[in-house]
This record gives structure tokens, sequence and C-alpha cells, in this order.
């Protein structure tokens, strides 16, 4: 073979190689980067755009896509130790021109975190209501989705603030008092007893950990690489002490039963979405939510557990688009009678 075509096919094979070595290296070595790539690389494959908006001193991060139009604006509030990424897996599975707003709950993420700020489910909602103000969501009545910690704060933001949204889905939201003890409850249940509640289950420091909080959360059983686990950790234990504190401030008598407390005051048309199978948040609490708010939709998912939005992206997806298609004619309705 000839010379010049041989360095050629080295050169090929070491430029090729270079990336393959890097994605490996990444994927050992530091998997929480790979995480982080891989969550930025999602945001710009479906088109969502991060933006930062300050209320005084107070610094918001959220994404977004398309723009305010004929259809309400949605704008998402996820879990416990969560961030809008997590949305990511249902925006897949949403138009593209329904304008779409996630933004990081307090001190999570790219929002600020202060220890002189209100952690309680209240102090939550004035925050986001902030949030609105700033990017002045609320010049037209908007959709509001919520799901666990950020369900409960979605709730008492309907009640609270109802001239700003027009409806509202609450997916496995917290806040509500059961009549079936969870197995997650139970286990709060047995560290209190036990002494040991700084083990708590939703706050992971181990890879092993990390995949008792993953079967806890979901019906569906993922196979994750341990690897994988170890940068889902790396990732969190540096926002752990925060956490602890935050969960504790949410778990407190203020804040613990804020949406059971606030859901007759609930006007807006409701849509409640849970998992059957959640282990987290007993499923009972739909029931409670139907009884209380006179306009209340209820669609339980079979063979589904707390991360709904993990396990049935489409088909979450697919209720939220149905729900407000049914409002959109029922308000036509009214209009032409």
């Amino acid at each position: 073979m000839d010379l010049d075509v041989l360095n050629m096919f080295v050169i090929a094979g070491g430029t090729l190689a270079i990336p393959i070595l890097a994605f490996v290296a990444s994927f050992l070595l530091w998997p929480s980067a790979l995480i982080r790539i891989y969550y930025w690389y999602w945001r710009r494959a479906l088109g969502m755009q991060v933006r930062y908006a300050n209320y005084d001193d107070y610094q918001f991060c959220y994404s977004y896509r398309g723009r305010p139009g004929y259809r309400p604006s949605v704008l998402m509030l996820h879990g416990f130790s969560a961030h809008k990424d997590m949305w990511l897996s249902i925006v897949k599975f949403l138009p593209n021109n329904l304008h779409l707003v996630c933004v990081d709950m307090p001190g999570h993420e790219g929002t600020t975190r202060s220890d002189l700020d209100d952690y309680s489910i209240s102090g939550q909602a004035k925050r986001i209501h902030q949030f609105v103000e700033c990017i002045k969501l609320n010049r037209k009545p908007f959709h509001l989705v919520g799901t666990s910690m950020g369900g409960n704060v979605a709730g008492v933001y309907a009640a609270q603030y109802p001239e700003d949204i027009c409806s509202l889905t609450l997916i496995c939201p917290a806040g509500l008092p059961s009549t079936t003890d969870s197995k997650f409850i139970k286990q709060l249940r047995e560290l209190q007893e036990s002494k040991r509640i700084d083990r708590i289950p939703l706050i992971p420091s181990t890879p092993e950990e990390m995949a008792d909080m993953l079967k806890l959360c979901s019906y569906v059983r993922f196979k994750v690489p341990q690897q994988i686990l170890q940068g889902l950790v790396d990732v969190r234990i540096p926002h752990n002490e925060f956490y602890r504190k935050l969960f504790l401030e949410i778990a407190d008598e203020k804040s613990r039963h804020s949406l059971h407390e606030n859901m007759s005051k609930i006007k807006a048309p409701t849509q409640v979405i849970w998992g059957k199978q959640d282990q987290v948040l007993d499923v009972s609490g739909a029931s409670v939510l139907a009884s209380a708010i006179p306009d209340c939709h209820v669609y339980l998912l079979e063979n589904c557990g707390h991360s709904v939005v993990v396990e049935r992206p489409r088909k979450t997806a697919n209720l939220i688009l149905e729900f407000l298609a049914l409002l959109h004619s029922i308000d036509n309705n009214k209009k032409q009678a």
C-alpha cells in the first residue's frame, strides 16, 4: 500500500478515535458531565431556549418554546429536587406552536437559592407569581401544570391567584392527607422511630440509594448502568444539604397539607393525573381532589408509579392536549350560545 494512503487511514482513524475515547472517558470518569451534555443536547433538539428573569435581586432560570397565541400558554412546575429539564420527555410530544414555559423552582438548578428565602409551599407559590409577573405570562390566563411538590405549589397558586390561570393540571400532587400510607410514608415513619431521619429515601448519596429511589418512584423498572447511577448521584450531592432543609420545610405542618387546605378555593377547570401504583404519594389523593373541586377530571394510569412524566410521557402529553381541546370547545360553545 502507498505510504501516503496508509498515513491517510491512520490520520482518519485517529480523528475518529478521539471523540470515541472522549465519550468513553466521560462515561467512565465524569458521568455527571455526560448527563449535563445529554440535557443540553435534548433541549436544543426540542427547540427549548434557556433564559433568565430577575425580580429585584432574585433570579429565575427557565426554558421556553413557542410564543403566546390563541391557545393558553403552559407553565410547568417540577417536583422536589428536580429541575426544568424533567419536562423534556413530555415536551417531545407537545406541538411546536404551543407556548411552553418550564421554570426551575425556588432554590433549584439556575434559580436563586438563599437561606433567607421562604421555601414553604405558600412561599414558593409567591415566588412563582413573581416569576409570572416578570415575564408577563399572566397578560392572558395560562394553563398551569405541576407534579408532586410542584403540584402542591400549582394547586395553592390556582387558589391564591385565580385570575392568572384558565385551567390546571395536577400530576400526583403532594399536599393531601391520605387514608392509606404509601411505601414512602411508611419508610419515613420507620426512619423517625429509629432516629435516622437524615436518611431520606428521596435524597440519595450513593449509586445504591439512587437505584432504590428510582424503584420507589417508578413502577416501570428501568435498567440503569452503574456509571449513570453514579453520575446522577454526583449531580445531586452538592445540593443534598439544601434538599434536606427543603424537605423538612415542605413536610412541616405549615406545608404538609397546603393543597388540601386550599383546594376548595380552586375554581379553574382541573385535571388530575395519577399513577395507580404510586408508592410515594398514595393514589387515593385523586378522589380527595375530585370531591372538593367542582370541575375536576381524574385520570388514573395503570402500571404507572409516581414518576408519571418519565414513565408515561406520551400519554400524559395527550391527556393535557385533550383537556385543553375540551375546554376550548366548551368555551366556543358558550360564545356561540
